[in-house]
């Protein structure tokens, strides 16, 4: 139990890092931040290489959102490195910091689809929203109740396959027949 609230904590500081340091320029800090928090994490999980697949996938899944939202203009984020129609690397590094959350503090909503669709269709547009109001790390190009409803449609979306796929990369594949 102790394992999981130390994993959630870290991931609320891989938060804080990424959004204190896209919104003010320092977007290296969510980077170093994951990066430490893979280094302890990873090392502490019952499957380290599944859990080091795991965090590559969704990194790259994370890459590909919201250089979609980017890309769209639907959101503008601060330090927007490496390019203002991609996702910046800060919200990359959340992103990882988020996939090593799956397995730990929030893998009671692994077995609960619904419950996990509705934790992201609050929480994700919650988290932007919050950067984006009260921190200034991105921008809504669109009005709100647009920008949040897009995202809440798409981490909604995402949340639930993300487990699964946390799910399928820990289990073990079938031996082949033969």
């Amino acid at each position: 139990m102790l394992a999981k609230i130390v994993n959630g904590v870290a991931f609320q500081g891989v938060w804080v890092a990424c959004v204190w340091g896209g919104a003010t320029g320092r977007w290296w800090l969510g980077v170093v931040a994951a990066a430490l928090f893979a280094g302890w994490q990873i090392p502490r999980s019952a499957d380290p290489r599944a859990e080091l697949r795991l965090l590559g996938v969704v990194s790259l899944l994370g890459f590909v959102v919201d250089s979609v939202w980017a890309a769209t203009g639907l959101i503008t984020y601060s330090s927007p490195v490496p390019s203002p129609t991609l996702a910046p690397l800060w919200i990359v590094a959340l992103w990882a910091g988020f996939a090593l959350t799956l397995n730990h503090s929030m893998d009671w909503l692994a077995e609960r689809p619904g419950l996990a669709a509705l934790f992201g269709g609050i929480g994700g547009p919650l988290s932007f929203w919050i950067g984006a109001n009260w921190w200034a790390a991105a921008e809504f190009s669109a009005s709100t109740p647009v920008v949040v409803g897009a995202l809440a449609v798409g981490w909604g979306t995402v949340t639930p396959l993300l487990f699964a796929m946390a799910r399928r990369m820990r289990t073990p594949a079938p031996a082949a027949p033969g």
